[in-house]
């Protein structure tokens, strides 16, 4: 049976804005691979240290997410057209004869460019995430055969709203007037007005891509526009091989700072679900959608929206993740870890900050003041600052529940022949925990770390070795705690003194409640 999918993209070209990032580079080799007969996907990309945007495609084209390509589909490496521009730039800084190609040729574009730093000052997040999108926008409305316009937005970027519908809803403020007063604001000045500003937002990421969802919905329908929401994007599930993932966003930062033993404690409840999906689930229905939109016979009176997160259907919790990770880890270490993975997560805010003081802070100290004593560059409490301001805004989706409408992305299936749903999978119900987390772990350590399975011997070793320092340091731990209850406390020794010959031979502890014999 024919891939009605791929028909309808036969000779269409694409323009793919943030192609240097983990999304838009899955985007460009799943269309490459999958759509043989595509005409030729232009690819904005800027210079970065030095590398001009052609030697970074280059490079790209070394990872291992398009080994497939290079060993079954060479030939299609030459439909990849890199575009020098930056989103921050009017025209996106693309050249005025490479524009006037996107403007006759193109007829889909996916905009993907972004800031992810959930932690940046709003005007950065205004700039990146907003007034970009709003040149994006305009270059679109110049491309004369322009099919799609696909917005990737995030799921998360409406907090006052306790389940979130398939629609764009109105934003807190005018995102001109926003963006006109950034325009002549300082950083400073505009990171005083943020929290009036932003409100129940807890960073400028969602806000801006919330203001930046508004000015889409603006361009609708003068231009054929769809706003898509992906929740946490996680590494492949299948796609171009289990567990890639390029960067340490989200869980997986998470789960490898865990299994280098550097994240102790992290604030989460357990039993709420965890709102994840992976990063080619979310890339097939990125490819659907803009034909499954052109299919239909009637345009919708107002924009189309896809939430792509797991909805009411999976019940997967961030508890289970953590325990199947935990084992994976220890089935799968990391090398070098500063410590035996055993981190836990607490819904208790007090106690979950006792923990970070204990584990994260003062061993980050004693470290460095080892590195002081032995002349070598100190760096662990620089990284626990890091970790802690990464943790306190990755902790917001952690600690409440979310809910999605998620009508439209379950129905993507249900429109597509057989060829097509073999394709391009979009079912998150059939993903099975233990092994996805265990390929996200594997994945982590090879694309992340650089870490080879052969040296796997060595990280168990290092990790036995950890485990029984461990023990023995947590021991000491709450026998040096006991010894000074029991030194100023009269009433606990007599308690503990009816412990006879178990406590008399305690270390510490024995000596001070037996002391007057």
């Amino acid at each position: 049976m024919m891939s009605e999918v791929n028909e309808w993209y036969r000779g269409r070209n694409v323009l793919v804005t943030g192609a240097s990032g983990l999304m838009g580079k899955v985007l460009i080799e799943k269309l490459l691979y999958s759509i043989p007969d595509i005409g030729c996907v232009y690819a904005l990309v800027r210079g970065k240290k030095g590398k001009s945007p052609e030697t970074r495609i280059e490079e790209m084209w070394k990872l291992p997410l398009f080994a497939r390509i290079r060993e079954e589909k060479p030939h299609v490496m030459k439909k990849l057209v890199p575009v020098t521009g930056d989103i921050l730039s009017d025209n996106l800084g693309i050249d005025a004869e490479k524009l006037e190609k996107i403007y006759n040729e193109v007829s889909v574009v996916y905009h993907f460019a972004a800031t992810l730093r959930l932690e940046a000052p709003l005007k950065e997040g205004l700039e990146m995430n907003t007034r970009a999108t709003l040149r994006v926008l305009d270059l679109a409305k110049k491309v004369k055969n322009l099919v799609s316009f696909v917005h990737l937005s995030t799921a998360f970027c409406y907090p006052d709203y306790e389940r979130m519908a398939e629609k764009v809803h109105d934003p807190p403020e005018n995102p001109h007037e926003v963006l006109r007063a950034a325009s002549w604001l300082s950083e400073e000045q505009l990171d005083l007005i943020a929290p009036s500003l932003m409100k129940k937002h807890p960073n400028s990421y969602t806000y801006s891509k919330r203001l930046a969802e508004a000015l889409v919905r603006e361009a609708y329908p003068e231009i054929p526009a769809v706003v898509v929401r992906p929740s946490i994007v996680t590494p492949s599930h299948k796609e171009p091989v289990p567990g890639w993932v390029d960067n340490l966003n989200g869980p997986i930062g998470l789960m490898i700072g865990a299994g280098k033993g550097v994240i102790r404690s992290m604030h989460c409840c357990g039993h709420y679900h965890a709102e994840v999906i992976p990063v080619d689930i979310a890339i097939n229905a990125l490819v659907v959608i803009p034909y499954h939109l052109d299919m239909k016979a009637d345009r919708s009176p107002e924009i189309p929206v896809f939430n792509l997160t797991t909805g009411d259907e999976r019940k997967d919790t961030w508890k289970e993740v953590l325990d199947v990770g935990k084992a994976t880890v220890r089935k799968y270490p990391f090398e070098g870890p500063l410590w035996y993975p055993d981190g836990n997560i607490r819904h208790n805010k007090l106690l979950h900050e006792l923990c970070v003081f204990f584990y994260h802070i003062v061993p980050a100290y004693l470290i460095d003041f080892l590195m002081l004593l032995f002349g070598q560059k100190r760096f662990m409490v620089r990284i626990q600052k890091r970790i802690s301001v990464g943790l306190e805004v990755l902790q917001y989706f952690t600690t409440r529940e979310w809910w999605f409408d998620t009508d439209r992305f379950r129905g993507l299936p249900g429109t597509l022949n057989e060829t097509d749903l073999s394709l391009y999978p979009m079912d998150v119900m059939k993903i099975q925990i233990e092994p996805y987390i265990e390929s996200c772990m594997i994945g982590g350590k090879l694309y992340c770390l650089r870490e080879r399975l052969e040296d796997l011997p060595k990280a168990r070793l290092q990790n036995n070795i950890l485990y029984f320092l461990d023990l023995a340091a947590s021991a000491f731990f709450y026998l040096l705690t006991l010894y000074w209850l029991v030194l100023y406390v009269p009433p606990l020794r007599s308690i503990l003194a009816l412990g006879g010959p178990l406590v008399r031979y305690l270390p510490l502890v024995g000596n001070v409640v037996f002391q007057n014999e």
